[in-house]
């Protein structure tokens, strides 16, 4: 079974996430199939950039996001998108609205000092 989850990347302390499409029994950082975004905690506020399209993808096909990454989808409001894809909305539309929501969100960013 696929699962999109986080990946640790980044220096002691210092912690990024890749957000993956990987197999269930993979390890942490270990063998994942596609990257399908970013994910930075540490600044303010957090940075997330996501390729909505190949998420639909892996979603429709069956892939199970983690409890984490949901929390992060519906941040992003990827979530309440992928429904809309479901329901027959089309795919340029819901990429082209994630893409000006990402433009609104990114806030000058500054990065915490922990």
């Amino acid at each position: 079974m696929v699962r999109i989850r986080l990946r640790r990347i980044g220096l002691k302390g210092q912690p990024t996430y890749r957000i993956v499409a990987a197999e269930k029994e993979a390890p942490r950082d270990g063998r994942f199939l596609e990257i399908l975004g970013v994910y930075n905690p540490r600044t303010n506020p957090a940075t997330i950039k996501l390729q909505e399209d190949r998420i639909y993808h892996w979603m429709k096909n069956g892939a199970q996001p983690s409890e984490s990454v949901e929390k992060i989808f519906k941040t992003a409001g990827t979530m309440e998108r992928f429904e809309r894809f479901k329901k027959g909305e089309a795919v340029e539309n819901l990429v082209a609205e994630a893409v000006a929501a990402e433009a609104k969100r990114a806030a000058p960013v500054k990065t915490r000092k922990d």
